[in-house]
């Protein structure tokens, strides 16, 4: 049985119809006349409602039912809308006291609004999402989206039964966000976002672009959950591991395969930190590369099409867990680098696609806002909303989680308006180009805000073109990242190494070729995870021969990778000779270090690691065309290279690499110290340690014999297929 309302029909069939575009107008306690007023709340399915007095449960007003829909009202007389109470609500007779969120307040202040609205907010986050919080002494959650064209948005969940009628939010018409504070809730909550679109249509439930945590794949709610707290700003000792002068050895890593536990399981964030960190520490990495980690539905997308950009993925763990992750790692004295994706976002209908009914996120013409590539969405990078959702993100991680680093993946699709398009699939810039003017002034002031806010840290760019200045500063026409991948020495040298080496010499120039333009750029040389899969086979399935010359090719190849100049990067499984190609359901092969081929590579990355953190002439001057000299680029009959690496003061290392399984001896080339100077073998990969031949040099004695426009120079032997490096005793 229902009453008649002080509310006209209007308003009550859209409060039931959840259709009301401002709920906080009508519901809570609202002045009818003089000290009276009206309160009223939506609770569909109540039995009964009473408003009592917070600390004695005192009887204030009982509620009546003046709608079918849920509607009930009472009219109080000497109070005013400052009224404190709570609802006695009774649910299949089980009575339960809640506090009203209608009774609450707004939630952002002016200058919050002013911040979101012009986009100037760096740290979104802090105001957006769901933040656990106390409100009048009263605990509960803050909730907040951006949806400025939504007509209605609730927040839904267990808690209230998925029912968007109950928690509709406020707008806060300055800057399009919605906000509610409800009582009581607490973290671990599941909620979603119900919202009624531009055009009245009901979207499908949205997750919280800006949760902090989210549910287990395939299901995808946000969770309530803490916001991190603030880890310390960059060590020294951390900074100075990024800088272009310190040894960088990159391990890039999938957590979902590198190992799995006992039917097939994934190991938790706490157990990689146990494990995952020893191993990475023993093979002497500088780094750790982790593939995207923040929240992705499809398991097959590797996280490269992340809905949840603020949640570590649940599959390992809570948020907590991978901040423990990290801090394992930075014990032991290694750095982070976290794989990042904001370039593109997939069309999940709980995820950012058509947000509040509109193109919110993405450009609106397919032309500008669709990958035909990866079937995606293009962030709308002239809208600050979005920007600040982007650089807020990468604060983030930052400085919440403590990550050192940021690998930005495929930047050359956001430079190009038409990067895979063709005809007129796409729309020239303002001065008739191809160039994303305004992704190319995201990328320059993310970079920027980084490095202002977050000083050390490093930006690393997945780039495949020849874009110029990648890696110079913003102020000099830069896009002001710290690191560049050089995709094009990974081509061409992967080219040439499964080429059967008696063809190599009339390829010589693919593996010459970049040092060219080696440094044009501050390059890490990657040996990624797109290597290894799509049937291309894995680094070791390349090289040609028998077995015992593939692991010999293969064991050259990595002395080429740590004496060339630039940062180093191996892809999990590389680093111990993985034989089929990297498989994202599965652990990696840890059964092939039990033969004695895969042990010897692992032992020689070890090895190269320790040799290249050690000697500052295989480092210190990695961006530097000092750091690099050719003794001899040109012996192609014999697929030999020689050259010297060397640092700041001079000190430097002989390298040559023999690229065919043919032992040279007697082989001459020129060095830079006086007549009876001794070289010694700093590293051999044809070691029998590492599974090689065992053919190697003792101390080798110059002779004042010219070559390569030295007055001396070195007699040696050249084993098979094999990196050897040489130091003279003067220098270390």
């Amino acid at each position: 049985m229902t009453t008649r309302s002080t509310l006209d029909r209007h308003h009550i069939k859209a409060l039931t119809e959840a259709r009301h575009e401002d709920p906080f107008a009508v519901l809570g306690p609202h002045p009818v006349g003089k000290e009276r007023i009206a309160l009223r709340t939506l609770v569909p399915d109540a039995e009964a409602i009473t408003a009592v007095e917070p600390s004695t449960h005192r009887k204030l007003a009982a509620l009546t039912c003046v709608d079918d829909g849920g509607l009930f009202e009472a009219t109080i007389a000497d109070a005013d809308i400052h009224l404190d109470y709570r609802l006695e609500i009774i649910w299949h007779g089980v009575p339960h006291v809640v506090d009203d969120p209608y009774r609450f307040g707004p939630l952002l202040t002016d200058y919050d609004i002013w911040l979101l609205a012009e986009g100037k907010h760096l740290r979104p986050y802090e105001q957006l999402g769901a933040h656990p919080s106390r409100v009048d002494s009263v605990a509960g959650v803050r909730f907040a989206v951006w949806a400025p064209n939504a007509r209605r948005v609730s927040v839904v969940g267990d808690f209230n039964n998925w029912d968007g009628r109950r928690h509709p939010m406020r707008f806060r018409a300055g800057c399009g966000v919605w906000e509610i504070f409800l009582p009581g809730m607490e973290t671990g909550e599941k909620y979603k976002y119900e919202i009624l679109g531009a055009t009245n249509e009901l979207l499908p439930l949205k997750a919280d672009p800006y949760g902090f945590a989210s549910e287990l794949a395939p299901a995808n709610a946000s969770v309530v959950a803490d916001m991190p707290p603030l880890v310390e700003p960059l060590s020294e000792h951390r900074a100075e591991a990024n800088q272009r002068d310190a040894p960088i050895s990159i391990y890039e890593v999938h957590l979902g395969s590198w190992a799995r536990g006992s039917d097939n399981r994934f190991l938790s964030y706490a157990e990689l930190a146990d494990i995952l960190v020893d191993y990475v520490r023993e093979r002497g990495f500088t780094h750790i590369e982790l593939m995207p980690v923040s929240e992705y539905p499809f398991d097959g997308s590797w996280g490269y099409q992340p809905v949840g950009l603020y949640a570590p993925t649940a599959r390992f763990g809570p948020p907590e867990e991978f901040r423990q992750l990290v801090k394992a790692c930075h014990d032991v004295g290694i750095g982070v680098i976290l794989d990042w994706v904001p370039g593109h976002f997939p069309t999940d209908p709980h995820g950012l696609k058509n947000f509040d009914g509109t193109c919110l996120y993405e450009h609106a013409d397919p032309r500008q806002g669709f990958h035909r590539d990866w079937n995606t969405l293009i962030f709308n990078y002239g809208r600050r909303e979005v920007c600040n959702y982007l650089f807020g993100n990468a604060l983030y991680w930052l400085e919440r989680f403590g990550v050192d680093g940021m690998r930005v993946d495929a930047v050359a699709s956001m430079l190009y308006l038409d990067y895979s398009r063709e005809g007129e699939d796409w729309i020239p810039n303002e001065y008739g180009g191809n160039e994303n003017l305004e992704a190319i002034d995201f990328l320059r002031e993310l970079n920027a805000t980084i490095g202002r806010e977050r000083p050390g840290a490093i930006m690393i760019a997945e780039e495949s073109t020849a874009w110029p200045q990648v890696s110079q500063p913003p102020e000099t026409g830069g896009l002001g990242f710290h690191y560049k991948w050089n995709l094009g020495w990974m081509n061409d040298t992967l080219e040439y190494m499964k080429m059967d080496p008696a063809h190599r010499s009339y390829h010589h120039n693919e593996i010459t070729f970049s040092l060219t333009y080696a440094f044009d750029e501050n390059f890490i040389l990657p040996l990624s995870h797109d290597e290894v899969v799509h049937g291309k086979k894995s680094i070791l399935g390349r090289m040609p021969g028998d077995e015992w010359q593939q692991f010999a090719n293969l064991r050259a190849y990595y002395g080429f990778l740590f004496t060339h100049p630039g940062k180093k990067l191996l892809f999990m499984g590389d680093e111990f000779g993985q034989r089929d190609e990297w498989n994202h359901d599965q652990s990696l092969d840890w059964h092939l270090l039990d033969d004695g081929y895969h042990a010897g590579v692992s032992r020689l990355i070890a090895s190269l690691n320790a040799c290249y953190r050690a000697t500052p002439a295989l480092h210190r001057e990695d961006c530097e065309a000092h750091g690099f000299k050719w003794l001899d680029y040109s012996d192609h009959e014999q697929s030999v290279l020689s050259f010297i690496r060397r640092d700041s003061d001079d000190h430097h290392i002989v390298c040559l690499c023999n690229l065919t399984p043919v032992v040279r001896e007697h082989y001459r080339v020129g060095v830079p110290v006086t007549k009876n100077a001794t070289y010694n073998e700093l590293l051999n990969t044809d070691a029998v340690e590492y599974g090689g031949s065992g053919v190697h040099n003792e101390p080798i004695t110059a002779e004042p014999l010219q070559s390569h426009g030295y007055e001396a120079s070195i007699s040696l032997t050249l084993p098979p297929l094999a990196t050897v490096l040489l130091t003279p005793e003067s220098d270390y």
